[in-house]
């Protein structure tokens, strides 16, 4: 397997108001997108939301799942004070602030928001990470 991750797909409960939320953050939706599920370009890889419910279908899972799932998307951005500029913006449209942008152990500064879903979004500065002018990030070796 190549070790690339080409598609992240969220479960939603209501797809309109999601794909709203989205976009007020800044997404644009992709025209390949139709009444049951909405992608987002996100550069070289993609953001999808989905019924929550189809969603769970699709994999053979049973819907139920509430609370902390294991896992969060992350947005890393240029400057330290965006951290909060970023956070401040979700609210604004809808997102839960979680864990209040707060300077890290690590070197860097940090914050969490919840989509309207409650998917946990991770906004992060990381002087170590620093993004390209594309906005991607290469890790060290």
């Amino acid at each position: 397997m190549e070790s690339r991750i080409s598609l992240v797909t969220l479960g939603v409960r209501d797809l309109a108001r999601s794909r709203a939320f989205y976009e007020a953050l800044g997404f644009k939706a992709s025209s390949s997108s139709n009444p049951n599920i909405t992608f987002f370009h996100c550069g070289a890889q993609a953001l999808a939301i989905f019924p929550w419910d189809m969603l769970a279908d699709d994999a053979d899972m049973a819907p139920a799942g509430e609370g902390f799932r294991g896992v969060t998307l992350a947005h890393n951005v240029r400057e330290k004070g965006d951290v909060d500029t970023v956070i401040a913006e979700a609210v604004a449209v809808g997102a839960r602030e979680v864990k209040s942008a707060h300077d890290t152990y690590w070197g860097g500064r940090s914050g969490y928001f919840a989509d309207p879903d409650g998917h946990l979004w991770e906004v992060a500065w990381n002087p170590f990470f620093p993004l390209a002018a594309d906005g991607s990030m290469s890790l060290p070796e």
